[in-house]
């Protein structure tokens, strides 16, 4: 569901209101037609369309105050983890092993990185920048990271990371997380 709901409640919101004219019109029929029903019959479906109004009416004060909508908490997470992920990291090579939950693949290119930077084929800025998402990426896998490893993490990890390293906690799923890097991995092939 691509929307997310948003399409869905849009549809709904219409439907209910479509809802209301026809309660309205039947409430306006009734009225002209009350001579050609007998009391009772009058009253009792003038009861049940007024109750019919009362319940449509709630249910869209509730849709229009933003109480009720078919966006669910789990859509509204997986949005905040994709985003979060999206700028965490800007290396599709390391969203790709981060999602395929390759760890021995991510410290093999962090020791390519390391040679790389020593013969100066790799400056400083994407070093630091690949090298904090390859951490990452192996402390959300349930890596180990050395105490060194650990100290370049906190100096270096940006707002982003901090963000992904928040959001991907409170969603729980580690399977979900990677879901949600295979999505980024194919939406960055595109």
């Amino acid at each position: 569901m691509a929307s997310r709901g948003t399409t869905e409640t849009s549809k709904l919101k219409q439907n209910l209101e479509e809802q209301l004219d026809r309660l309205m019109q039947q409430l306006q029929d009734l009225e002209e037609c009350r001579e050609e029903l007998d009391a009772d019959e009058y009253e009792e479906t003038k009861k049940e369309t007024l109750e019919q109004l009362s319940e449509i009416n709630d249910s869209l004060k509730k849709i229009m105050s933003g109480d009720m909508t078919l966006v669910d908490e789990l859509s509204g997470m997986q949005l905040a983890i994709q985003a979060a992920i999206s700028q965490a990291f800007k290396t599709p090579e390391v969203i790709r092993m981060f999602a395929k939950k390759q760890p021995r693949q991510l410290r093999t290119r962090l020791a390519e990185m390391d040679r790389d930077l020593m013969v100066g084929k790799l400056g400083r800025d994407l070093y630091t920048q690949q090298k904090v998402e390859i951490l990452t990426a192996l402390r959300k896998l349930g890596e180990k990271l050395t105490p060194d490893d650990e100290a370049f993490l906190s100096a270096n990890a940006g707002a982003a990371l901090s963000q992904f390293e928040k959001v991907s906690t409170d969603l729980g799923s580690g399977d979900k997380v990677f879901a949600l890097a295979s999505f980024e991995v194919e939406k960055a092939k595109q």
